[in-house]
């Protein structure tokens, strides 16, 4: 089966390239809801939805960091490396 992309995040490609056939029963209002939400089909939907999930989860170990990592940044400094067009836009 060829690997398919699931994500680009800046300019990375994202594959997912081992894929799994599930058989699951869902509630279908759930479904529908979700569905509608998604504008895509049944696959698609729980494909967002599982990744929501791992994301969360992500998020959750992020935040279990948070004191525990010292980053030496300057805010100004990180300011003055980007260069800036007439709309103050980064360019």
């Amino acid at each position: 089966m060829p690997a398919l992309i699931t994500s680009v995040v800046n300019g990375n490609t994202a594959y997912m390239t081992e894929m799994r056939k599930i058989t699951a029963l869902v509630p279908a209002p759930l479904l529908e809801a979700a569905q509608a939400c998604t504008g895509e089909g049944v696959t698609e939907t729980l494909r967002q939805a599982l990744q929501a999930l791992a994301n969360k989860q992500f998020g959750r170990r992020l935040l279990e960091l948070r004191g525990k990592v010292f980053l030496d940044l300057d805010l100004e400094d990180l300011r003055r490396d980007r260069a800036f067009d007439d709309d103050g836009k980064v360019s």
